[in-house]
């Protein structure tokens, strides 16, 4: 029992740490940066980028107006519920591996950074509010800010990569991946069962 709680409270500092550092960058880019200003980290192949994106990860579905980001809210609220009950459940199971668990904790830690900006940007930046939204809570826009336009065409135009992404969903991708190529093995459900001997 107690290994099982300070196993939990790891898992938590270790979510708070990465919703803070998330939060920070957000708030950086948003008080020292304009909307669109490019700041080169690495020649052209990675750029800061302000963007405000008011759909999902990587700017996906930005422009489905007040009744998308209500549907993307509401669901992301009930996902992070799903979450941190699923990590609950797992970390009291002594079998459950601990590299599930940071895997699923990263995937907790980069929705709830995104709830964040949707739930208080539209208040505290009434200008990151989702135009034609009654208020702010819950319609504020997520504040992306990393762009790696790896390869280019002929024009200079970028055709890989994109999307204009921030650390939360860094923290979403990378525990995903993480989970899928080295924890399969846990989530497998099509696992031979022993077949009954017949006398």
């Amino acid at each position: 029992m107690e290994k099982s709680k300070s196993k939990g409270l790891w898992l938590l500092l270790l979510g708070v740490l990465l919703i803070v550092i998330d939060q920070i960058i957000k708030v950086l880019v948003k008080t020292n940066m304009d909307v669109y200003e490019a700041i080169p980290v690495i020649g052209r192949w990675f750029q800061l980028v302000y963007v405000q994106n008011a759909g999902m990860a990587f700017g996906m579905g930005s422009n489905g107006g007040v009744y998308v980001k209500v549907c993307l809210s509401v669901f992301r609220l009930g996902l992070f519920g799903f979450l941190v009950w699923w990590i609950n459940k797992l970390r009291k199971d002594p079998k459950t591996p601990v590299g599930v668990l940071i895997g699923l904790t990263l995937i907790t830690a980069g929705a709830f950074g995104n709830i964040v900006d949707c739930m208080l940007y539209g208040i505290i930046w009434p200008e990151l509010r989702v135009a034609g939204a009654p208020f702010g809570f819950l319609f504020g826009k997520v504040v992306d800010m990393f762009w790696f336009p790896l390869i280019r065409n002929a024009a200079g135009e970028c055709i890989f990569f994109k999307p204009v992404f921030n650390f939360a969903d860094s923290c979403v991708t990378v525990g995903a991946f993480y989970l899928i190529l080295f924890q399969y093995k846990f989530f497998s459900k099509n696992e031979e069962k022993p077949k009954e001997v017949e006398e």
